[in-house]
Formats: structure tokens, C-alpha cells, sequence
């Protein structure tokens, strides 16, 4: 995601368990870090919650020594007794989780906020029967998508407890503002129609969309500029154009004013095993802030706009792609659609919690 969970305080990852503390649980989380993050301890608790993040990282020589950390873990945790393990971020956190909450002989949660069978660890022998073997011992499984949950729930149809929670936003954050000021503030062009995204700019992600939809859109609206913020990868090269605009890795809280000086939004989304069960939270930060949006007609957001059909698209058809965007920069139609916030959606889960230490009184 190019952003940190602990320190940027990130969507999903972050809210889980923020939200779960709120509600009045006692929170700790452990982070294993694979890119060479400082080790560390951040306690987050005050007089409404009970949050404290652990970060373990194996720099250097150490790296082989990474192998002990689920040891290290467990160890802790027979200390510390919790009363249930929830598990996500990748395919081996969600091993992990499972390991130790058989090995403590609590109930195990996972929230799969991607389909991990689409990420190159996949690919490691073995790893994904381990993978299924995990999500065969959870007492729930919680989705970023309703077609992921269908997917879980034909594979493991002995699964009873399997819970569709697309991430969604902080509408105190992502809300409408005032274009031209949100313009200036990133010094972009006050008086031109802006077209963009913002996200990993990578083909993994589908940009290539976008990129090729440009080509094809920058030879007939002379007043349209594209603006992207986000990663990219030495593969795929922006466009190389006078009214391309790349502001590079913006923060979080800066993404809103990209998305209030925009004229549409657009979310490109791969045909594959990613995009197939993925739900782009984008697609609400867009939407809370009153963004035109294009979007690829693909799981999910097919579902989301199928009312809206003039914002949808196939994916790899540029062509499509370029004639929606140009529509939608002079109709800019809005999808009228009830976006939910963390507190809303995370209560689901805490009801299941609730219910789990019903059970065990």
C-alpha cells in the first residue's frame, strides 16, 4: 500500500483494530516488518481506549533469524492471554495467526482485505495449502469484497461465519470542499478539466488503462489534463506529455484534495485474481467527495454502479475507457451510493466478539 500501518494510521489495518478499542476491547497488535522497519512500541491508549502496536524487524545478518519470530510471538502471547487471535495483512501473518491460536486454544479471526492468493508469495511451494488449512480453522472470516466472500464460501463451504466488510473512508476526512482551493493547494491548474487517480501506478493495477485511454483522449480535448499521484515501477513509465501531472506519493490526507480539484476520478481494475475480489476503497473516497467517477465493470464496483452504466467500463478497452472519462467530464454524473464509516461496519464484527464471550460464559 506504500504506506505504514502504524505510523501512517492506514485504513484497514489500522482501523480494525482502533475501532475494536473504541468498543472497548484491549488491543495489542504485532507487526512484522519484511522491508528493514525499525523495531518499536507505540502505545496508543488513552481514556477511550486500550491500543498498543508492537513492530519486530530483522535488519541485515539478522534476517535469517526471522524464522524464530513465531516463537518470539508465542511466547509472548501465553503471557499475555488473549482471549481471541485476529489475523491479516498477507497469506503468512494469516498462517501465523492460525498456528498460535490452535497452539493457545482461543478462537481465530481473519480478515483477508485482498484475495492473497493473487500476491507473488503465492507462489512459494506449498504456502497455499497452508493458506486454506488456516482459513479452515477460523471461526470467521472477514472480506474486502462480497464476490472475495463468495469465493470463501465455495471453497470452504463448512465455513458458517464468513462476514463481506468492504473497506470504507473517514468522512471526516474524505468529504466535499472547494475545487479551486484544493487546486491550489497542489498547484494545479485552476481553469482546465482534470482527469486522474491516485494509488499504485503499477500494471499489476491496471493503469495501463488509463494510460492508454490518455493517448487517445489528449487528441480531442485540448483542455484536459492528467494528474496521478502514487508508486510506479521502472516497467511501466508514465506518460511522457506536457499535460501529464505527477505528484508523487502524496499522504493520506492529502490524497482528499486530489480528489476535491479533480473533474472525474478513475479506478482502473486488472480482469485477474486481484481485481476479480478486490473492493478499491478509492472508489468511496472518491465518492465522498462528489467525484464523477469511471470505474472498470469488475466484481464488485460492477455491482456498486450497475444502476450507473456510463460509469463503467471493460476492462482493456481503452477506447470505452477515453469516450466514458470525456463523458463524464462534461455531465459529471454522481452515483448516489450510502457509504458507511470504520464505526459502522467494524460494530459487525464486535457483535461477533460479543457474541464469541457469550458463548464461553
Amino acid at each position: 500500500m506504500s504506506k505504514d500501518v502504524i505510523l501512517d494510521k492506514y485504513a484497514r489495518l489500522y482501523e480494525m483494530p482502533n475501532q475494536l478499542a473504541l468498543f472497548g476491547h484491549v488491543v495489542d497488535c504485532y507487526c512484522l516488518s519484511y522491508q528493514n522497519h525499525g523495531v518499536g512500541f507505540w502505545n496508543e491508549s488513552d481514556e477511550f481506549r486500550q491500543l498498543k502496536w508492537y513492530s519486530k524487524s530483522y535488519k541485515g545478518w539478522k534476517k535469517n533469524q526471522i524464522w524464530s519470530y513465531p516463537f518470539t510471538l508465542l511466547q509472548k502471547l501465553k503471557l499475555d492471554k488473549p482471549d481471541v487471535i485476529l489475523a491479516a495483512s498477507d497469506i503468512p501473518h494469516i498462517i501465523l495467526g492460525a498456528w498460535v491460536a490452535k497452539k493457545l486454544n482461543i478462537p481465530f479471526i481473519v480478515d483477508l482485505y485482498d484475495n492473497f492468493e493473487a500476491y507473488g508469495q503465492a507462489k512459494i511451494p506449498f504456502i497455499k495449502t497452508w493458506f486454506h488449512r488456516a482459513l479452515d480453522h477460523a471461526q470467521l472470516i472477514v472480506t474486502t469484497s462480497y464476490s472475495l466472500a463468495t469465493k470463501i464460501k465455495t471453497e470452504h463451504p463448512h465455513l458458517q461465519h464468513i462476514l463481506p466488510m468492504p473497506s470504507v473512508i473517514n468522512k471526516n476526512l474524505f468529504k466535499t470542499g472547494d475545487k479551486l482551493q484544493a487546486r491550489a493547494y497542489l498547484n494545479l491548474p485552476l481553469d482546465k478539466k482534470l482527469i486522474g487517480t491516485a494509488g499504485g501506478l503499477t500494471q499489476m493495477k491496471g493503469i495501463g488503462d488509463l494510460f492508454e485511454a490518455w493517448e487517445i483522449i489528449k487528441k480531442t480535448e485540448e483542455n484536459v489534463y492528467l494528474v496521478l499521484a502514487g508508486p510506479t515501477e521502472k516497467g511501466t513509465k508514465l506518460p511522457d506529455d506536457d499535460r501529464v501531472i505527477y505528484l508523487g506519493l502524496l499522504s493520506h490526507d492529502n490524497i482528499v484534495y486530489l480528489f476535491q480539484a479533480l473533474d472525474v476520478g478513475v479506478l482502473c481494475i486488472p480482469d485477474d485474481l486481484f481485481g476479480r475480489y478486490c473492493f478499491p476503497q478509492k472508489a468511496y473516497e472518491m465518492m465522498a467527495t462528489n467525484l464523477p467517477i469511471v470505474s472498470t465493470a469488475i466484481g464488485d464496483m460492477a455491482h456498486l454502479l450497475e444502476k450507473s452504466p456510463q460509469m463503467l467500463y471493460v476492462a482493456k478497452n481503452s477506447e470505452e475507457l477515453a469516450f466514458k472519462i470525456i463523458n463524464q467530464s462534461k455531465q459529471g454524473d454522481v452515483p448516489s451510493i450510502e457509504i458507511l464509516d470504520w464505526r459502522l461496519s467494524i460494530a459487525k464484527i464486535n457483535n461477533y466478539l460479543i457474541h464469541l464471550k457469550y458463548m464461553k460464559s
